[in-house]
């Protein structure tokens, strides 16, 4: 990958690079069982998963008090934190991707919907931290698909607009991408479907980031 076509890329976390879609939804599922809310499908749940805690209970539970936010956010993390010995983290080739991509010289960011805690949790479980530049949490912006998060790592790291290409697994990643100037990219790994995405006018929709190093040399290419 001699010539890049973007300086930046700036990844989604759940769906995107780890797979952990299935571990939200149950999750989710569990959290609200133990505070004897009404049942949610898992379908609702899962068009929810990229935006903030705070929003996904607002969008799952309308009217809900800021009590039972921090109670369902409490317990959620209990759950999500006694998972992590029995699930996978990465997708299978996500590490070595991120790796090459590093490696060409690509400066690799990460927006997210999670806390900050969780993903400290997750990137000390998964060992790459030091391959991201700078990463943007719900914890430090207005959720998906408020575009701040890719505003504030575009000034953090001194990238124009143009430079940076946004990588995700749902709608609130492209809608994001787009509010803040930049190109977008579905992969097809996560919560919404290369056909969901397509109405958001990605530059493309992917099978997994395994296949970014590739589509990034045919880009470069092109231009």
């Amino acid at each position: 990958m001699t010539h890049r076509p973007f300086e930046l890329l700036i990844f989604d976390w759940d769906g995107t690079l780890i797979d952990s879609i299935g571990t939200i939804v149950a999750c989710t599922q569990a959290a609200v069982a133990d505070l004897d809310l009404p049942p949610i499908a898992d379908e609702a749940i899962r068009n929810t998963i990229g935006m903030g805690l705070k929003e996904t209970v607002e969008a799952l539970l309308p009217g809900a008090d800021p009590e039972l936010y921090q109670r369902l956010r409490e317990v959620y993390f209990k759950h999500w934190v006694s998972t992590y010995a029995e699930r996978p983290l990465l997708f299978d080739g996500a590490e070595e991707t991120l790796v090459r991509l590093h490696q060409a010289g690509y400066l690799l960011a990460v927006a997210t919907g999670k806390s900050r805690r969780g993903l400290e949790r997750d990137m000390d479980r998964v060992g790459t931290r030091e391959l991201f530049a700078a990463t943007r949490t719900v914890d430090e912006a207005p959720s998906k698909p408020h575009p701040e998060m890719v505003l504030a790592l575009l000034d953090e790291l001194g990238v124009q607009a143009g430079g940076a290409l946004v990588i995700g697994d749902t709608s609130y990643d492209m809608e994001m991408a787009t509010s803040a100037g930049t190109r977008s990219l579905g992969v097809s790994t996560g919560s919404h479907s290369c056909e969901e995405l397509a109405s958001y006018r990605p530059l493309g929709c992917l099978p997994s980031v395994l296949h970014l190093p590739d589509w990034l040399v045919s880009q470069g290419r092109g231009r």
